[in-house]
């Protein structure tokens, strides 16, 4: 009996073992499906296990989960945003996707989070490299009236928070105000930033912060109130999101001198040749363009005392 008992404890260990060491089963074929954050800042992806083999099976699968409406409400999928696919088609290395007219009514950062989240979707299936977007059969423009080619995913690329608490010393050149706010004045800036945000966005933010003191005759060109919702670049656009406070102007500085400060500041940075300002995600009335390029005019020299 007592033997039966030993037998009976073993068997139950071995059992106990074999359920202990039994993993979980893992997915297979498993792709990133981006979806769009519902604060309009970002694409998030999600991943989603692949069904289908044959090439265009599975971008007509992935199309379905852009199309399907996130469970989670932080999110948005693609295609759930006032337009529709009106049809795929594939040539060799590339998918054309035809949308309807209603595509050009997206706020411009959300068209440009879209063509992300598309773009970065569809260029997992293998051998697809690139994706050509049409509306309505014709070319589709940016928000500065320049045709896009065919995109890849490289093109939308951005940091994803992988490298946070990493710092790196950075030189910037700023342009802030002179003392009666009719003119810009260059200074270099240097110091650590995280790049866990992107090096656009730190150049706002450091406008937005003012002059050091370390430099006099030096102003303020933004409204310190101002908030900054978002900035992205794409396609050498730089679009810079802003809260209301920005068109409440400081120390008498004229919207454009606060509109090209920061102009030629992000211009300053090799991946930057435009930049779009948007206040809570529309172009402002008052504006005298849509897309602003470098403009050195209104920019002096600090005469040293």
């Amino acid at each position: 009996m007592k033997k039966w008992y030993i037998c009976l404890a073993l068997l139950f260990c071995m059992l106990c073992m074999s359920g202990c060491s039994e993993e979980e089963p893992k997915l297979k074929n498993v792709y990133q499906v981006y979806q769009i954050s519902s604060s309009g800042t970002a694409v998030e992806a999600h991943g989603h296990e692949m069904q289908a083999t044959e090439k265009e099976e599975m971008l007509e699968e992935l199309i379905t989960c852009m199309s399907t409406t996130p469970e989670k409400l932080e999110y948005k999928a693609p295609f759930t945003m006032g337009f529709q696919l009106l049809s795929m088609k594939l040539d060799g290395k590339v998918v054309w996707l035809d949308m309807s007219e209603e595509y050009l009514k997206l706020p411009v950062m959300t068209e440009v989070l879209v063509r992300a989240a598309i773009v970065r979707t569809l260029t997992q299936v293998e051998e697809i490299k690139y994706v050509g977007m049409t509306v309505e059969g014709s070319q589709l423009y940016n928000s500065a009236g320049e045709a896009i080619d065919l995109m890849s995913a490289e093109q939308f690329i951005d940091n994803d928070g992988s490298e946070i608490n990493t710092y790196e010393l950075k030189r910037i050149k700023l342009y802030f105000a002179n003392e009666t706010g009719d003119k810009m004045i260059a200074a270099y800036r240097e110091k650590r930033y995280s790049t866990n945000i992107s090096l656009e966005r730190f150049v706002v933010e450091e406008l937005i912060k003012g002059p050091s003191g370390k430099i006099t005759g030096l102003f303020p060109t933004i409204n310190p109130q101002t908030e900054i919702i978002n900035v992205l670049t794409k396609d050498g656009i730089c679009y810079v999101n802003l809260s209301q406070e920005f068109l409440t102007v400081v120390n008498n500085v004229s919207t454009g001198i606060s509109v090209y400060s920061i102009v030629n500041s992000l211009v300053e940075l090799s991946n930057v040749n435009k930049v779009q300002i948007l206040v809570n995600g529309e172009v402002p009335a008052t504006f005298s363009s849509s897309t602003f390029e470098r403009n050195l005019d209104d920019v002096i020299t600090l005469e040293k005392k």
